[in-house]
């Protein structure tokens, strides 16, 4: 089973996609912060990562960066899922190999899925 690690700090918001993916037959934890998402990347190893970018804590630059880092977390799909704008954005993702970018507001969450799918090959 494909496992979806989604770091969100909107309670809503992450457990809409975890329903949204679970109900497609993805396995899917969920990290409030990116502090805890990190630790959840390295423990759970997911095949894919959905990352927001404003967080308290950690927010996610800071945690991608430290995700990239590591071994373990140098080839992990990663996806941004945020509602700040891609020219917003901090300059630096590009370089740390994000799979996909996708603001939360211009996608329904089966379209977010479908996204994961084509990232993952699937």
């Amino acid at each position: 089973m494909t496992k979806i690690a989604i770091i969100e700090d909107d309670h809503t918001i992450s457990q809409m996609y975890r329903m949204k993916f679970e109900s497609d037959g993805y396995d899917v934890q969920v990290a409030e912060n990116g502090k805890v998402g990190i630790q959840l990347v390295e423990d759970w190893a997911p095949d894919i990562v959905l990352l927001d970018l404003m967080m308290p804590e950690m927010n996610g630059d800071e945690s991608l960066r430290e995700i990239r880092s590591k071994d373990w977390g140098k080839t992990v799909p990663i996806i941004i899922l945020t509602n700040m704008g891609k020219e917003e954005a901090p300059r630096e993702l590009e370089a740390l190999n994000v799979s996909d970018y996708i603001v939360k507001a211009e996608m329904t969450p089966r379209q977010v899925v479908d996204k994961v799918k084509r990232v993952l090959g699937l």
